[in-house]
């Protein structure tokens, strides 16, 4: 299968175009290539019988080869009277039956239907220049001319580097005058372009079949020598060819240069006629002076391109360090596909890998793999869904580490783990074994941080109340509930369609002990402010729709002074505000810092290392920085016996506490 890239990068077409035929020059049947490249492609579409119309022959030699090979019945044309002398010159002694005539093809003398092939080697390229409408005109009357001389089941064959005007103009015809049409690529006559010239250009043979009755519209593609595959449309064809020459472009521009300065380029590979890409690649390259010379590929297996190492910038740029690699291309693998065995997947990626490599690599160097194992581990979709306020999202199931995690992800943010729940074996009451929720397991490391901010201001001789704005999975307010009988737990969240997967998928409860309000954070904390309420602790854990703001967890207008100010009047004397804060911008994150202090009296947090979260934990009340710190390890202590107690995990999962009160920040 030949896989095509779409790049995310600004690649300008005209620009493209216009680099190739200011280097083309006059050189043009060099760039569509000669008999030796053609032949195989051309053999399958003309008989030895056939009577052939080559129009527009200029000087080339294809006649010629042809005609050596066995094919008798050629007939070339041309509008200068010069090179018709002059091939008939060449070609009076050793192929005297070798036929040459002055004509214009816009306006032929041959009879209706006299041909079973017309072939055209960058005629209609050099015809069709622009689409000015004197251009148009000329190109109908060549199509019409063409579409005459052409016997029932004939075939126009055009060799073309089709620009999209030219592939559109063949297609709104043809289409409509009843003929098949299949687009082949002509690898030779790149590989020979890239060879004499440095660079190559997608060359493509597009085969026309003539049918005297209307029939359905047939368009097909043949990238490789395998069998040609159908395309749905016009526009699915289209792409196709543009993505061919985009790849074309990116080859280039790769192998002869290093991207270090772009930090990197992402490619999707998808298969044509395929809705969703298979395959999305990062290409990167280390800043050294003398070229790359040592080159590889990293498989990343399912489920794991969510990892900090593989979503991010920074992470790709640590892998590339760490394989010590010049140029590195990882290799995600999309959701939207299945995929057999890393082997499978090497083999599919073969040609795609090879074509990105530098100009330094030598040509038959075996280029290395890499991956984190020999698996690629599984993905399984459970449900798929869509929301009016997160879009589509899915629920799948990966198997890693011998672990079988359930993911909640957001399609419009498909690196991000939205929640994340571990399933784990128990037994039935009728001793059937089956998988369950594992309410001890706490993936995203902010919620067991937040999960001692919540230990550190319950009171066990009373319930104790608190707000949840975000529920996601429910993973954080799940393990709180079973960890802690006295605590009565509403947690609040706009989207309705997220409440039920989190129930039917992710372990909800809902009971006195745990309510859900179907309602906007910011609203809800306004309402709880005029009436007066008071909780132990409000947590927010509410991701940003806004990806142009620099702040991904929470949306900004939740950290605007007027509503911290309710927020802090909704506490009650000993309660505390926790907020998992998520930026990359550091005066955006050091502003909401900034503008807490303003509002509460003591401010702790932690900064998640590798992660982008700090977790912040705001009192009403000055508290000494050694107060914090035994708070915090009393809360540990508290979480870990209360955890181990209702059996919600054993004593070897227990949290750290020294190392979670060594993280501890005290910043007021």
């Amino acid at each position: 299968m030949n896989l095509l890239p779409k790049t995310h990068e600004e690649f300008s077409q005209p620009e493209y175009w216009n680099s190739f035929f200011k280097k083309r020059g006059n050189k043009s049947f060099e760039w569509y290539g000669e008999y030796t490249e053609l032949c195989d492609i051309l053999m399958k579409y003309i008989k030895l019988s056939n009577d052939v119309l080559v129009v527009g022959c200029g000087n080339s030699t294809l006649s010629m080869s042809l005609y050596d090979v066995g094919y008798r019945n050629i007939t070339n044309i041309d509008v200068s009277e010069v090179v018709i002398k002059q091939m008939l010159n060449i070609n009076k002694n050793d192929r005297p039956d070798l036929i040459y005539e002055q004509m214009d093809a816009t306006q032929m003398t041959y009879s209706n239907e006299k041909f079973n092939v017309v072939l055209d080697k960058g005629t209609l390229d050099a015809l069709m220049p622009n689409e000015k409408q004197e251009t148009i005109s000329v190109i109908d009357k060549y199509f019409k001319e063409i579409t005459r001389v052409l016997r029932n089941g004939g075939r126009y064959i055009c060799i073309s580097l089709l620009q999209e005007h030219i592939l559109r103009k063949i297609l709104s015809y043809f289409t409509a005058n009843n003929f098949m049409i299949r687009v082949a690529q002509c690898h030779k006559a790149e590989v020979k372009t890239k060879q004499e010239e440095g660079s190559s250009i997608p060359v493509f043979v597009v085969v026309a079949t003539k049918f005297m009755k209307p029939t359905e519209s047939i368009l097909e593609i043949s990238l490789t020598d395998g069998k040609p595959e159908r395309i749905s449309s016009v526009d699915a064809l289209i792409s196709a060819v543009l993505s061919i020459q985009q790849s074309a472009l990116i080859c280039n521009c790769l192998d002869k240069r290093s991207i270090a300065d772009v930090g990197e380029i992402c490619l999707d590979l998808h298969k044509v006629g395929d809705k969703h890409p298979r395959y999305t690649v990062y290409i990167l390259n280390q800043p050294c002076a003398g070229g790359a010379k040592s080159y590889a590929a990293f498989i990343v297996p399912q489920g794991k391109e969510t990892d900090w190492l593989f979503s991010t910038k920074e992470g790709r740029k640590q892998v590339l360090d760490s394989t010590q690699q010049d140029r590195l291309v990882i290799v995600t693998l999309r959701r939207e596909h299945n995929f057999e065995s890393l082997d499978a997947v090497k083999t599919e990626l073969g040609d795609c890998i090879r074509n990105l490599a530098p100009s330094g690599l030598p040509a038959k160097s075996n280029i290395p793999y890499l991956s984190l194992g020999t698996s690629l581990n599984a993905r399984t979709t459970c449900y798929e869904g869509k929301s009016e306020i997160s879009g589509s999202f899915v629920v799948e199931e990966i198997e890693e580490n011998k672990h079988t995690l359930r993911r909640l992800i957001f399609l419009n943010n498909p690196h991000v783990i939205q929640s994340e729940a571990r399933l784990k074996e128990v037994k039935s009451r009728r001793h059937k074994k089956k998988k369950v929720i594992d309410n001890g397991f706490l993936a995203d490391k902010h919620h067991i941080y937040m999960s001692v901010g919540v230990s550190t201001i319950l009171d066990s001789t009373k319930s104790n109340e608190i707000v949840i704005i975000g529920l996601g999975g429910g993973r954080l307010c799940t393990f709180l509930y079973h960890c802690f009988t006295n605590l009565n737990i509403t947690t609040v969240e706009i989207d309705e369609a997220i409440v039920q997967v989190a129930i039917d998928y992710f372990g909800l409860i809902l009971d006195e002990r745990m309510r859900v309000h179907i309602e906007d954070g910011i609203e809800f904390i306004k309402n709880a402010a005029s009436e007066g309420k008071k909780y132990s602790a409000i947590l927010f854990d509410v991701d940003s729709k806004d990806t142009t703001v620099g702040m991904s967890c929470p949306p900004k207008q939740f950290l605007e002074i007027d509503l911290l100010k309710m927020i802090a009047s909704c506490l009650t004397d000993n309660g505390l505000f926790i907020l998992n804060l998520v930026s990359r911008d550091s005066t955006l994150k050091q502003k909401a810092k900034d503008d807490l202090k303003l509002i509460f009296k003591s401010v702790v947090s932690y900064t998640l290392q590798d992660y982008l979260n700090d977790v912040i934990m705001c009192s009403i009340n000055t508290k000494e920085s050694k107060e914090w710190k035994n708070k915090i390890k009393k809360a540990v202590v508290d979480l870990n016996e209360q955890a181990i107690r209702r059996k919600v995990f054993v004593s070897s999962d227990a949290f750290d506490v020294s190392s979670l009160v060594k993280n501890l920040s005290i910043d007021s």
